[in-house]
């Protein structure tokens, strides 16, 4: 993975799921669409084609830039800050 962004690039290990849920969308009864994992924290939260968009307010609550897809066979990453993708093995 050539010119990744310094967050991507600092990802050694990958944080996975725990739970395939949100927490967040199961405390207020709602619905999600998929699931990202975030890289600082391991917390997995909801992502934005769902009603809450938990994992983008993650982001900006927290400031965690990385988050991986925490559906089943996709390999990605993205890095909010610098709006970056990338896949891995």
């Amino acid at each position: 993975m050539s010119n990744l962004c310094e967050h991507l690039s600092n990802i050694t290990e990958l944080k996975t799921a725990d739970k395939y849920e949100c927490a967040e969308c199961i405390k207020v009864g709602s619905d999600w669409v998929h699931l990202r994992t975030c890289q600082t924290c391991g917390v997995t939260l909801c992502c934005d084609q769902s009603p809450l968009k938990h994992m983008t307010a993650h982001y900006h609550h927290t400031g965690h830039p990385v988050v991986i897809s925490s559906e089943p066979g996709e390999k990605w990453m993205w890095c909010y800050k610098d709006e970056q993708f990338a896949e891995y093995e």
